[in-house]
């Protein structure tokens, strides 16, 4: 399996707690893709999701701490935002190009990913089958990002590159991986 290390930078501005890192890791093995974040720093001052009784798909996760990446088959304009929740709620969603015809991704009718919290770190693991969305063998640019809320109520935006003078998770010059 290629696996590829992260570290995602804040947008500029952001205002954070002193101490607060995102890094992981985003690898492809055929049509298996996974993808893991690790939060760490001073959890305290952050708002995370308690864990859901019953996750499920869920729409605007990106309105709390939620972790997202994106991927776009080379050569198209089409691509899928994945959205995951520390409380275990998730969404994908289709564009048809750079943010046009939003829709809900029918192929995925749950998404296989863990969430474990200690005082320092939160880890985000996902193991996911490709094969429900794309053809075999196609080559993928992937963007990675994170919102992550303050307790102060603040919402910070995080990702592989800040292209933009504001953040945009969407841009395709944001989606610097290769897998």
């Amino acid at each position: 399996m290629r696996r590829t290390s992260f570290s995602l930078v804040p947008f500029p501005a952001a205002g954070l707690p002193p101490g607060i890192e995102i890094t992981g890791s985003a690898g492809r093995d055929a049509e298996r893709l996974t993808v893991r974040y690790d939060l760490r720093g001073p959890l305290t001052q952050l708002v995370i999701p308690a864990p859901a009784d019953m996750p499920a798909r869920r729409g605007k996760l990106w309105e709390d701490t939620c972790f997202e990446f994106f991927l776009c088959p080379k050569n198209s304009d089409s691509y899928w935002e994945f959205n995951l929740s520390p409380a275990g709620h998730w969404n994908v969603y289709r564009f048809s190009s750079y943010r046009q015809r939003m829709q809900e991704e029918p192929a995925f009718a749950s998404l296989p990913f863990s969430v474990e919290v200690r005082p320092d770190v939160l880890r985000l693991s996902l193991e996911l089958d490709l094969t429900t969305i794309v053809q075999r063998d196609r080559t993928f640019s992937v963007g990675i990002s994170a919102v992550i809320k303050l307790a102060d109520g603040k919402i910070t935006c995080w990702a592989l590159a800040h292209r933009g003078p504001e953040p945009d998770f969407h841009r395709r010059d944001g989606f610097i991986l290769e897998l």
